[in-house]
């Protein structure tokens, strides 16, 4: 494919990539943008999503072949100097490697789960707003082997930007869902997964429980955590931690229990 040259900041061919921060708070109709090499590459390999085009500062063109190479032949690839890809971007685009991708049309919570096989790991968020975390739960989620995440209705966007860079393409590679607790439980229950939430004050220390056939683990929002109503239905497991500290970072958390519950797999090398 050959690169399109871009010398003009308003050409209207790259009008997706205008003022990314302030784009970024008003949303994209359906679009999001993938920022970054190892992003690009899970994004073009998983398929999952469609790349609408990619913009490249002009220096990193030559290190982007490979995975150039796995993008559709007919995917617009345009190339920019770095004074005019900053005036696009609205800020300075040290990394110079952006894509804008579209959303699939939201997949239900049992279009996500009918498909897992019979031993199969969730991940459930309620209330994560903040994009930092949701992309590190997704990293989470991915280096440890959970087969989907599901969000309630109240949790940030996955495929915001940030969180997409922070998961460095978790978000675009794990099935995900969303939709109501009440869905969320009864959905899960339906398909046969025990479902347990971390909680500080948890009844079990979570290396004292041992791993189900089908697993869906609850993680709620730093501060308030899961709501009371949700822990009352729920088997609760806690961290155990030095005396007189009792929490962690959500995805410093939900890092701790995943490995411990993720079936293990040979090491590589």
């Amino acid at each position: 494919m050959q690169p399109i040259r871009i010398d003009d900041p308003a050409d209207p061919r790259v009008a997706a990539y205008m003022d990314i921060r302030e784009r970024d708070l008003a949303g994209r109709q359906g679009r999001f943008v993938a920022e970054g090499k190892v992003v690009l590459n899970v994004l073009f390999s998983a398929r999952r999503f469609e790349a609408e085009s990619v913009l490249l500062l002009e220096n990193r063109v030559a290190g982007m072949a490979d995975t150039l190479r796995l993008a559709p032949a007919d995917l617009p690839i345009y190339v920019a100097s770095g004074e005019v890809l900053d005036r696009i971007a609205g800020f300075h685009m040290h990394r110079g490697v952006l894509a804008i991708g579209r959303k699939r049309s939201p997949e239900t919570v049992e279009a996500v789960l009918a498909p897992l096989p019979q031993r199969a790991l969730v991940v459930v968020l309620v209330g994560i707003a903040n994009h930092d975390n949701m992309g590190a739960i997704f990293r989470n989620a991915a280096a440890f082997g959970a087969d989907a995440v599901l969000l309630d209705e109240t949790c940030c966007d996955p495929l915001y930007r940030k969180a997409i860079r922070v998961s460095v393409g978790a978000a675009l590679k794990v099935p995900f869902a969303a939709a109501n607790q009440v869905t969320l439980l009864e959905t899960l229950a339906a398909h046969g997964f025990e479902q347990i939430a971390l909680s500080p004050q948890g009844t079990s220390d979570c290396r004292d429980v041992a791993r189900p056939d089908r697993l869906a683990l609850y993680f709620g929002t730093e501060g308030d955590g899961l709501p009371a109503p949700l822990l009352d239905r729920l088997k609760t497991v806690r961290i155990g931690m030095a005396r007189g500290f009792d929490s962690l970072n959500v995805a410093a958390a939900s890092a701790i229990t995943l490995h411990h519950f993720a079936d293990r797999v040979p090491s590589v090398g």
